[in-house]
């Protein structure tokens, strides 16, 4: 038997999500679907994280259990020649059999890209919020330093997700601007249903003069979802990378 680690790039502009779901087609239905063609096997993908429609993924993690001959740097190429252009394996590894995409995880990146113009954009609208208001990126990169650390982010949870521990760290929250281009990378140990997108909103409300980027702290002391900012379009999500210590078979070592 060998556990197989999947890198995944995905635009998810077209899936309602990673997760298999009734109501629509989930990234994962695509990818086990693609590895039972290759192999003639049924198998079940575990996710590092579920993802809402729209949002996309340069570096989703899933893993696998499998008898097969394929190496398992091999099976990216392989699995690649049975999906569809918006999805791509961009790695592939056996990895220890206990590995777990879901719980070893240790902290994830997310990204969030905005175009604060006045006109809508047309070649990048699947990817960039459009904000059309100019944003003040002092302000919000003075805000943003308040959710660092360890807190109880209550107040940037909409309803609907799992009962997970409302205590989450913030290792990193950093705001960078290209032109008329925003882009805010948020690193964390987990996250809550929305959470990212309630701290853009949240931002962006700071960045509009909506609310004082000392506020911020006041909102999180709150714990109350009413006080914090607009949940963000899912569009503008990209979920950049997910960190992990374990054991690679086929490349000794920790990653």
């Amino acid at each position: 038997m060998k556990n197989i680690k999947l890198i995944i790039e995905f635009d998810g502009t077209n899936y309602n999500g990673w997760q298999i779901q009734k109501n629509g087609i989930g990234v994962q239905q695509v990818v086990e679907k693609a590895i039972k063609k290759l192999t003639g096997k049924a198998v079940k993908l575990i996710g590092s994280s579920r993802t809402d429609a729209g949002v996309h993924a340069k570096g989703y993690v899933a893993n696998f259990l499998i008898e097969a001959t394929i190496p398992g740097c091999s099976f990216m190429y392989a699995i690649n020649s049975f999906l569809p252009k918006d999805i791509s394996i961009i790695d592939s590894e056996e990895v220890d059999i206990d590995f777990n995409a879901r719980f070893h995880c240790r902290s994830k990146t997310y990204s969030y890209s905005i175009i604060n113009r006045k006109t809508f954009p047309a070649m990048s609208r699947y990817y960039y919020c459009h904000i059309k208001q100019n944003l003040n990126i002092d302000l919000m990169k003075e805000a943003s330093r308040y959710f660092l650390g360890t807190h109880d982010f209550s107040a940037f949870k909409n309803n609907g997700g799992s009962r997970k521990n409302p205590l989450k760290t913030i290792y990193k929250l950093d705001i960078e601007k290209v032109e008329d281009k925003i882009i805010i990378y948020v690193t964390g140990s987990g996250f809550l249903y929305n959470m990212v997108r309630i701290i853009v909103g949240t931002l962006i409300d700071v960045g509009d003069g909506k609310i004082s980027p000392e506020k911020t702290q006041a909102i999180i002391e709150s714990r109350d979802r009413n006080e914090a900012g607009m949940t963000a379009q899912a569009l503008g999500l990209c979920l950049e990378k997910v960190y992990y210590w374990f054991l690679s078979v086929d490349t000794p070592g920790s990653m």
